[in-house]
C-alpha cells in the first residue's frame, strides 16, 4: 500500500513538473525566469516549438497539405525583441494560392504578480506582395516587454502538395524543445533531407487511414500544380500513412562570431522532399528531379526563356552605342551602364519577369528578373556569350535539393575571354563583376540557350585592397603633427561608397572615427564615393595620444597607432561552420615615424613573415631605421574569400599572432 501512494505521489510531482506547452497554458513559473537556466548570455528562447504536417481530401480540391505552427518564446530582454516578428511565406499561381487560418498570438507579462494576455490584433497582421508568385504575411507581437512570454499558432493550407517548409531545430537563440510530425498518405513519397550537427529524435512508422470520396476522385499531379478529375462512386478509401515524429530537446544557440556568413545555411534543419504521386491503377509520376532538370524547367517558362529571343523593342536605342563599342569590354561596360539608367528596379525579386521585357522596357521599371533577363538579351543581341544565372540570396538560405523554390534572384553572366563576369543591373551604384553581398552565396546556377546548365561560382577572385600611409613627425616635447592617406580598391571601395555615400561632413567624421578605435579626426576628405570603378580615397589628420607614452627618459610607441589589431575576430573553442570572408582581400600599411630631436632607438620589433595554409593568408612585418626615420610596412593578405571549419584552428592561432605582434612597441631613448 506504501509503494502504491509513493507511485501515485511521485507522478503527482513528476506532472506538476512537467511542462505544458499546450496553447494558452503559459505558466507563472515561466514568466518570472530571469535567465536562460543553461545559457544566461541568451536575450530569448524557444521554450517550444511544434510543426504539424498532414493532407486532408475533399471533392473539389483533392489532396490539400495542411500545416500547423505553434511556438512559445521567452523575452528575457529589450535585445531579444527582434525575435517577436513572424514571416510566413506563401506560395502563389495562376489559379490557387497557399492562405493561412487560425492565426492566434498572446503576449502574456506579470503586473502586480499577475498574468496579463495581450492578444495579438488584426490591425498588427499585414500582408505583403514579395513577388508575382509568392506573398509574406508579417506581423509583430504586441505589448512587448523584458520577462513576457510571447506564443502564436497558425494553420497553412497549400494546393502544392510538395510544398512543404524547412523545420528548423537550431536557431541563434536556446531552443528548449522542438517537435515535427509528417503524415504522409501512400501516394506520396517523400524523402528526407538534413543538416546541421546538431542530433535530432527521428522516429518512423505507419497506420491506416479512411478518406470518403464522395463521386469524385481528384489526382493531384506535378507535385500539386495539375491535377485531373474521375467519377467515382460514393465510397470510402482506406489506405496507408507514412509517419515521421521528429524531435529535438536543449539544443544551444548557433553563436555568431566574425565572418560567419549566413548563419541559416548551417543551422540544424529537415525538410521533406516530393520525390514521387502514385494513386491506385495509375503510373508512377515522379517529381523529384536534378538541378539539371530543374534550370531546363526554368529557361522553358514563357516568362523567363521565352523573354530572352525578343530585340525588337530595344534595337533602335541599342545600334548607336554598338557602333561606338570597338572591344567587347566596351560592348559590356556600354549595355550594362544603358540598361542600369533606362530601368528602376521595383524593388520586388523573382526569377521570372512580370509583365514581360517589353512592357518592362516600356515602362522603364521591373523587378529583378525584368531588369536582369533585359541585360542579358541585349549582351546577346551585341554577339556576347551571355546567361542568365539563378540564385538563392542569403536570406533565401542553400537549398537542399533540386527545387524550383530554391532560387530567388537572377543575375547576368557573360564570359569575356578566360573571365566569367557577373552582373546585376537593379542597381544605379552597381559595378561589373561585383555582386552585392547579400547575394554572394556559394554557387548560382547558370543556364545556356540549349537548356543545360552548369554551377558557377559566385565568390569573387580579385582581391579588395587598401592602402594606407601614414606620417608621423614627432617632435621631442611629443607634440605631434599626423596625417594618413587611404586608398581602397574592389570590395573596400564598395564598403565606402554603401556606407558614407550621402553622409553630412559631421556624419562622416563621427562614423569614421567611430572605424578608427575614437581617435579624434580633422581636415576629413573622402574623394569618388560617387565615381564608380575608381578607388575611393580617404585623407585625415589625427591624433594619436593613445599611441605614444612617455616614461622618464624613454618615448613608447605603438607602431601601427589607431591601425593595429587590438582583439582576436575568432573568440570560440572550435567552429562548426565555414569561415565567409566573402572576398580575398589586401591590408598594406606604410607607416613613417620620424624620430625627433636629442632622442634615438632603443629597441624596435623583429620583422617577421608568416603564411597560412600554403599561401592562403599571409603576414608581413617589416620594421627598420634609415637617417633619423623610423619605417614600418605591414601586409595581411587573406587569398581565399572561404575557409573549411577544420582550419579554425590554425587560422585563430594565426590572428592570435598578429594581435600579439601589432601591439609590440618601439623604445626611443634619449642620448
Amino acid at each position: 500500500m506504501r509503494k502504491f501512494l509513493f507511485l501515485i505521489t511521485l507522478l503527482s510531482v513528476l506532472q506538476g513538473m512537467a511542462q505544458d506547452f499546450k496553447y494558452g497554458r503559459v505558466s507563472k513559473e515561466e514568466l518570472e525566469e530571469k535567465v536562460h537556466p543553461k545559457f544566461p548570455d541568451a536575450n530569448a528562447a524557444i521554450l517550444f516549438r511544434d510543426n504539424y504536417s498532414h493532407f486532408n481530401y475533399n471533392d473539389q480540391d483533392g489532396f490539400i497539405l495542411v500545416t500547423e505552427v505553434q511556438e512559445r518564446i521567452k523575452i528575457y530582454n529589450t535585445d531579444g525583441f527582434k525575435n517577436a516578428t513572424k514571416r510566413i511565406k506563401l506560395y502563389k499561381g495562376s489559379k490557387d494560392e497557399e492562405n493561412v487560418s487560425g492565426l492566434y498570438g498572446v503576449t502574456y507579462t506579470l503586473e502586480n504578480g499577475k498574468v496579463k494576455e495581450t492578444k495579438l490584433d488584426k490591425d498588427g497582421i499585414f500582408k505583403e506582395e514579395q513577388d508575382k508568385y509568392s506573398n509574406v504575411l508579417k506581423f509583430t507581437m504586441p505589448n512587448l516587454s523584458a520577462g513576457a512570454v510571447i506564443e502564436y499558432k497558425y494553420t497553412v493550407h497549400s494546393p502544392y502538395l510538395g510544398n512543404l517548409d524547412e523545420v528548423r531545430f537550431q536557431e541563434r537563440i536556446p531552443l528548449n524543445k522542438a517537435e515535427a510530425r509528417y503524415y504522409f498518405p501512400e501516394y506520396f513519397g517523400f524523402k528526407m533531407h538534413s543538416r546541421g550537427s546538431h542530433s535530432v529524435d527521428i522516429d518512423k512508422s505507419s497506420s491506416t487511414r479512411k478518406i470518403n470520396l464522395g463521386s469524385t476522385f481528384k489526382r493531384s499531379s506535378n507535385g500539386g500544380f495539375t491535377g485531373t478529375t474521375s467519377k467515382v462512386q460514393n465510397r470510402s478509401l482506406d489506405f496507408m500513412e507514412e509517419i515521421y515524429m521528429l524531435g529535438a530537446k536543449d539544443v544551444p544557440p548557433m553563436k555568431e562570431e566574425s565572418f560567419s556568413g549566413n548563419l541559416d545555411n548551417y543551422l540544424t534543419a529537415v525538410k521533406f522532399e516530393l520525390s514521387y504521386i502514385h494513386y491506385p491503377n495509375q503510373p508512377f509520376e515522379y517529381v523529384s528531379s536534378t538541378w539539371e532538370d530543374v534550370a531546363k524547367t526554368i529557361y522553358d517558362s514563357p516568362s523567363f526563356g521565352g523573354e530572352l529571343s525578343r530585340s525588337g523593342y530595344f534595337d533602335d536605342a541599342l545600334a548607336p552605342l554598338l557602333k561606338t563599342a570597338k572591344t567587347a569590354e566596351a560592348k559590356i561596360n556600354l549595355i550594362y551602364e544603358f540598361v542600369k539608367q533606362h530601368m528602376t528596379w521595383n524593388s520586388y525579386i523573382g526569377i521570372y519577369t512580370e509583365e514581360g521585357l517589353k512592357q518592362a522596357y516600356k515602362k522603364q521599371s521591373g523587378n529583378v528578373a525584368d531588369i536582369n533577363l533585359m541585360l542579358v538579351a541585349m549582351l546577346r543581341h551585341a554577339g556576347l556569350e551571355a546567361n542568365p544565372v539563378l540564385i538563392s540570396s542569403k536570406s533565401n538560405g542553400i537549398p537542399l535539393f533540386p527545387t524550383r523554390n530554391g532560387f530567388n534572384y537572377v543575375v547576368a553572366s557573360v564570359d569575356s575571354g578566360d573571365s566569367r563576369l557577373l552582373l546585376d543591373a537593379t542597381s544605379k551604384q552597381g559595378e561589373i563583376d561585383m555582386l552585392e553581398q547579400h547575394l554572394i552565396n556559394w554557387n548560382g546556377r547558370l543556364i545556356r540557350e540549349d537548356g543545360t546548365s552548369e554551377w558557377t561560382s559566385l565568390l569573387t577572385t580579385k582581391p579588395s585592397t587598401e592602402n594606407i600611409i601614414v606620417n608621423i613627425d614627432l617632435k621631442e616635447d611629443l607634440t605631434v603633427t599626423a596625417h594618413a592617406k587611404n586608398r581602397f580598391i574592389g570590395y573596400s571601395a564598395m564598403d565606402y561608397r554603401n556606407a558614407f555615400r550621402g553622409l553630412s561632413q559631421e556624419e562622416t567624421r563621427t562614423k569614421l572615427e567611430a572605424m578608427n578605435n575614437g581617435i579624434e579626426l580633422s581636415d576629413i576628405e573622402l574623394v569618388n564615393l560617387n565615381a564608380l570603378y575608381e578607388p575611393v580615397s580617404l585623407s585625415y589628420s589625427f591624433e594619436p595620444l593613445t599611441s605614444l607614452e612617455q616614461v622618464g627618459n624613454k618615448i613608447i610607441i605603438s607602431p601601427l597607432f589607431h591601425l593595429a589589431m587590438t582583439e582576436n575576430p575568432f573568440k570560440g573553442a572550435e567552429r562548426k561552420y565555414p569561415i565567409d570572408f566573402k572576398y580575398p582581400r589586401k591590408e598594406r600599411y606604410i607607416i613613417s615615424i620620424v624620430i625627433p630631436e636629442g632622442y634615438q632607438v632603443e629597441s624596435l620589433p623583429e620583422s617577421t613573415v608568416v603564411n597560412l595554409f600554403d599561401g592562403m593568408g599571409k603576414f608581413s612585418y617589416y620594421l627598420k631605421e634609415n637617417l633619423g626615420m623610423i619605417q614600418l610596412i605591414c601586409e595581411q593578405a587573406m587569398n581565399t574569400a572561404m575557409m573549411s571549419p577544420d582550419m579554425y584552428t590554425e587560422l585563430k592561432n594565426y590572428y592570435t599572432m598578429i594581435v600579439e605582434k601589432e601591439q609590440e612597441k618601439i623604445i626611443l631613448s634619449k642620448i
